[in-house]
């Protein structure tokens, strides 16, 4: 989805979208197929590796958002989201193969993601991050073959922490520190194996992100914070995450959410309206990804729906897309402004 910098009145669903569009950035590009060279390296954004073989693989095993909270420090939820990777194996006969054609649809062994999340209300605190192992099977038609889904077990920690801001200017102000830890046990991988990184990922809390609600108090901005809490909004230090406001603009550098992302963002992004839904590229111009899709050869568009449920949605999405749908894609004016500078 294409990202606006917009700001607007915004309920919570508009931050779960924003959030949501953030968390599968990358997930799978454009063509949308297994054999590409661009979806060779997947799970770029965000990942917390466990402390276990991070330093080899040249990745951290925390992430850190530290904000500025104005309130009672008891009003807070701490959301912790993250993608699990999952292996998708192909079964036929009772033993794995890399691809099957059942019933005219292709299926192709492959790696799928799931959704995972920890909450701590009335932080600070600490909660335990433990999802256990386990695996799904989906029965194709015919029943000769099915998808096996398989993912590892998850260990680690999600701290939030709170230290007061002791000076005249910014009673009732605290800075609040949110780490998360992956202590999940893994094989120490070797530095100089070619897939050592994507060999490790399953164990990995894949895209990273912590959403902060205070309904409350609020936040203050770190991009463009008032002139009395600068020095504090500066001091604040944030690992391998980025927190922006998000939700309702007020105009004073505060927001009762906080979105901290691996994405580089602005306070107060959105998405754009005209956009049809997911195309997992939010840099990206929506148009020209949806006529690069319905540019695809039928060869093409019959690898991108095996490699993946979501790339299949995509295609459908894409070829039920009308003129007037296309059109609306071109280009939006969405305000206009005077020029600035002097005349020369």
């Amino acid at each position: 989805m294409t990202l606006t910098d917009q700001p607007r009145q915004a309920a919570l669903s508009d931050v779960e979208k924003i959030t949501r569009t953030c968390l599968y950035e990358g997930y799978l590009l454009w063509p949308y197929r297994r054999s590409a060279l661009k979806n060779a390296k997947r799970w770029t954004f965000g990942g917390v590796f466990p402390a276990a073989c991070a330093d080899a693989l040249g990745e951290p095993a925390t992430m850190t958002t530290q904000v500025l909270h104005e309130g009672p420090a008891d009003d807070l939820t701490v959301r912790v989201r993250f993608l699990q990777v999952v292996d998708r194996t192909v079964v036929q006969d009772g033993r794995p193969v890399d691809e099957v054609t059942v019933a005219g649809e292709r299926y192709v062994s492959w790696q799928e993601v799931t959704e995972r999340e920890v909450v701590l209300t009335g932080a600070p605190g600490t909660a335990t991050v433990d999802i256990p192992e386990g695996t799904d099977t989906e029965k194709l038609p015919g029943g000769a073959a099915s998808l096996v889904r398989g993912w590892r077990r998850l260990t680690g920690t999600v701290e939030v922490t709170a230290e007061p801001v002791a000076d005249d200017a910014s009673d009732d102000v605290r800075q609040l520190t949110v780490r998360i830890a992956n202590s999940t046990p893994c094989p120490v991988p070797d530095p100089g194996a070619r897939h050592a990184r994507e060999a490790a990922a399953p164990y990995a809390f894949v895209s990273t992100h912590t959403v902060l609600h205070s309904e409350g108090g609020r936040f203050v901005s770190l991009l463009d914070p008032p002139d009395a809490l600068r020095e504090h909004a500066s001091a604040c230090r944030n690992k391998g995450t980025w927190p922006v406001l998000v939700g309702t603009d007020e105009g004073d550098g505060r927001a009762h959410t906080v979105l901290s992302s691996p994405v580089t963002l602005y306070d107060f992004p959105r998405i754009a309206p005209e956009s049809p839904g997911d195309l997992f590229d939010g840099t990206e111009i929506d148009q020209l990804l949806v006529l690069s899709v319905l540019s695809m050869t039928e060869e093409e568009r019959a690898e991108a729906r095996a490699s993946d449920p979501r790339a299949r949605e995509i295609l459908d999405r894409c070829a039920g897309l009308g003129v007037d749908d296309l059109m609306n894609l071109h280009g939006t004016i969405r305000e206009f402004r005077a020029a600035g500078g002097e005349a020369r």
